[in-house]
């Protein structure tokens, strides 16, 4: 004998009370509600009942799907939100817990250096030009007033790619070009790498950076070429320090000069930084020579200008007291983790 609604409802009532997840209730609903469900079958059974209580079944049948149908609904709204707020205990950050330490990267200590030069000369109204690192020897060399003769033309100072092209041993072939394609005034330094057949030691690598400077107009003169560079060594050391200039010798420069500063560890006093002397070689700098103004075919009686130029990982040397030039290029993340 067929089940009656009742039976079929009490007994839902019973399976949905204990139902617990969502898989739960959707048994039941197919069980009862699916195509060939309880109460499915129950509604298809009505053509067997007789014709004066079909509609008192149907009915009641009827509401007994209405209720299993609410039941499960309802069950499943519930299952679904305790599973979500289960999910979300479970994932929860607890902000209050100290986080993990990512560490971060830093500039290297060469290019922070040089973005220090280049700001102290920004601030002072020069721009910035750059080259090509393999030059010709002309812009190398010949341009700037270089004898045949010089030393460093030689096979074992210089990285040549062919008879007539290298590896610049220095930053000034820029200012050579910038002669050739600018008219005064001038005003312009050059960050970049040069290279020479250096062995590598302490104080020496074939691969280092330059900054050089170039400054070109009229009735431009040594003092204006001192000024600049002293007030560059107060910005870059401080405002302690003083400078000198020793006569040198460049080709490309006349009169040529050597600037040193006075020690900024002892103020002069005489220590192991300076070596005692109380005064620390900086740069090398000079007025231009007129044989290089005249490649950038200029008048060498209406204009004059000034040039310098500075070793990049000697001045990060002396500022941060490192006294192997090969800890630059090591690539160790101690030591470049250090100027974070």
């Amino acid at each position: 004998m067929e089940r009656t609604p009742e039976q079929v409802l009490e007994e839902a009532r019973a399976l949905i009370a204990d139902a617990k997840s969502e898989d739960d209730f959707e048994s039941a609903r197919i069980k009862y509600l699916g195509r060939n469900g309880e109460v499915t079958a129950l509604l298809k059974s009505m053509g067997q009942i007789p014709a004066e209580e079909r509609k008192e079944y149907g009915k009641v049948a009827n509401a007994v799907k209405q209720e299993i149908t609410e039941l499960i609904n309802g069950g499943k709204a519930r299952a679904l939100a305790e599973s979500r707020a289960a999910k979300l205990m479970s994932e929860r950050i607890d902000v209050s817990e100290p986080g993990t330490d990512i560490p971060f990267g830093a500039l290297h200590p060469i290019t922070q250096t040089i973005d220090e030069i280049s700001r102290i000369f920004i601030g002072l109204g020069y721009s910035i030009t750059e080259g090509p690192e393999a030059d010709t020897v002309f812009h190398n060399f010949d341009a700037l007033n270089a004898a045949p003769n010089h030393p460093s033309r030689d096979l074992s100072d210089t990285f040549y790619i062919t008879e007539d092209t290298l590896l610049r041993t220095q930053t000034s072939p820029v200012q050579v070009r910038t002669l050739m394609s600018s008219e005064p005034p001038i005003k312009v330094i050059s960050p970049g790498r040069c290279f020479r057949a250096d062995t590598p030691d302490a104080t020496h690598s074939p691969m280092f950076h330059q900054v050089e400077g170039l400054l070109v107009d009229e009735g431009v003169t040594m003092a204006d070429l001192k000024g600049t560079l002293d007030a560059f060594a107060k910005r870059m050391f401080g405002s302690g320090v003083a400078t000198k200039f020793r006569p040198h010798f460049f080709p490309f420069t006349e009169p040529s000069a050597e600037m040193d500063m006075s020690c900024f560890v002892c103020g002069g006093e005489g220590c192991r930084v300076c070596k005692g002397s109380g005064w620390i070689e900086i740069l090398g700098c000079g007025m231009v020579h007129p044989n290089v103004l005249k490649v950038g075919g200029l008048d060498t009686e209406r204009y004059t200008g000034f040039a310098f130029g500075m070793g990049v990982e000697r001045i990060a040397m002396l500022k941060h007291g490192i006294d192997d030039i090969r800890l630059f290029y090591e690539n160790d993340v101690r030591f470049i983790g250090q100027f974070a």
